[in-house]
């Protein structure tokens, strides 16, 4: 005969031991999770701390998504903060901060920028055109890839009001032939410019593109700027045009990409820090995707997204998150 309470100590005791079995399979499962763990916060200060996975994207991303070796890095840049640059420029700086890639007079050539494939837009559309001239409302990095593609470019630089008046304004002599007017990150926009390109613009074969349509740039310590896309909006209104958008989350950049290295998206990851641009892209493209924290977009807005009813929404949802880019650098070198 047992002793009172030796029944109610033996389930007790097969409790807890199930309970470590759970917690056991638990950390097991964990283990074998499709994320990259965090590594570091925003600062990057590499201390070891795991994230827990988003369940609907680890769900969408399938079991051995992470763990597959040999995808094709592609990097679709967007900008660095506030300014345009080359695609050598691009390429020197991810050299500087450690992630590698091709270096030499030729390193450029794998970087696709949205400077560079405007160029590749506008070689397509103006390419009948015996003299090809954009009005550009960009940095002297954009124009450089245009009249790279033989595209002579006008109007980088600062451009004050002429006149005292909007008579005056309207009567400043424009360029002739001009076929495109081309808005991207303009630190020197101006209600000047801006009257010159909706002047450009009342010729209806006059092209409207803009590189991208970033709402605002982040900068540090949670600061940000008015992006691109406010300078292509204030064109839109004004003109009475919609532009024609080259960067995320159009697929037109990720279509330049394919052409030139035959890229296989089962096989490719989209990296980024936007649900609205970088995401919506590589879910658009057929592409796994990765957001990290150190940018725009947070969980709260990832969370929202799936909980939302909207279709558009829901498709803004990565297969994986990073707290911060550096965290894919083993996963690079290894």
């Amino acid at each position: 005969m047992s002793a009172p309470g030796a029944g109610r100590a033996r389930r007790r005791a097969a409790a807890r031991t199930s309970g470590c079995r759970r917690r056991r399979r638990r950390r097991r499962r964990r283990r074998r999770r499709p994320v990259v763990a965090g590594a570091g916060g925003h600062g990057g200060d590499g201390g070891q701390r795991r994230r827990r996975p988003l369940r609907a994207a680890e769900r969408r991303a399938g079991p051995d998504a992470a763990g597959r070796r040999g995808h094709a890095a592609v990097r679709l840049r967007r900008r660095a903060v506030a300014r345009s640059k080359t695609r050598e420029a691009y390429a020197e700086k991810l050299q500087r901060l450690g992630f590698g890639g091709p270096s030499g007079p030729n390193a450029g050539r794998e970087i696709f920028g949205t400077a560079y494939c405007t160029a590749l837009y506008l070689r397509q559309r103006l390419g009948g055109a015996p003299t090809p001239k954009a009005y550009v409302l960009g940095s002297a990095a954009l124009a450089a890839e245009l009249e790279a593609v033989g595209v002579t470019c006008v109007g980088v630089g600062p451009e004050p009001l002429q006149g005292e008046g909007p008579s005056a304004w309207l009567d400043a002599p424009l360029e002739p032939d001009v076929r495109a007017v081309v808005v991207g990150f303009d630190p020197h926009f101006s209600y000047m410019k801006l009257t010159k390109a909706v002047r450009y613009l009342q010729q209806p074969s006059c092209l409207l593109v803009g590189t991208n349509m970033d709402n605002r740039l982040p900068l540090e310590n949670g600061r940000f700027i008015a992006g691109t896309g406010c300078l292509v909006r204030a064109v839109e209104m004004a003109a009475q045009r919609q532009a024609d958008i080259i960067g995320k989350p159009s697929r037109f950049i990720f279509d330049c990409v394919s052409q030139e290295y035959g890229i296989n998206p089962e096989r490719t990851v989209m990296v980024g820090d936007r649900l609205d641009t970088d995401i919506l892209l590589g879910v658009t493209c057929g592409l796994k995707t990765v957001l990290t924290l150190t940018g725009v977009s947070t969980l709260g807005d990832v969370k929202s997204n799936q909980e939302s009813d909207c279709m558009s929404r829901k498709k803004m949802v990565p297969d994986f998150y990073v707290d911060s880019i550096a965290d894919l650098l083993p996963a690079l070198q290894g």
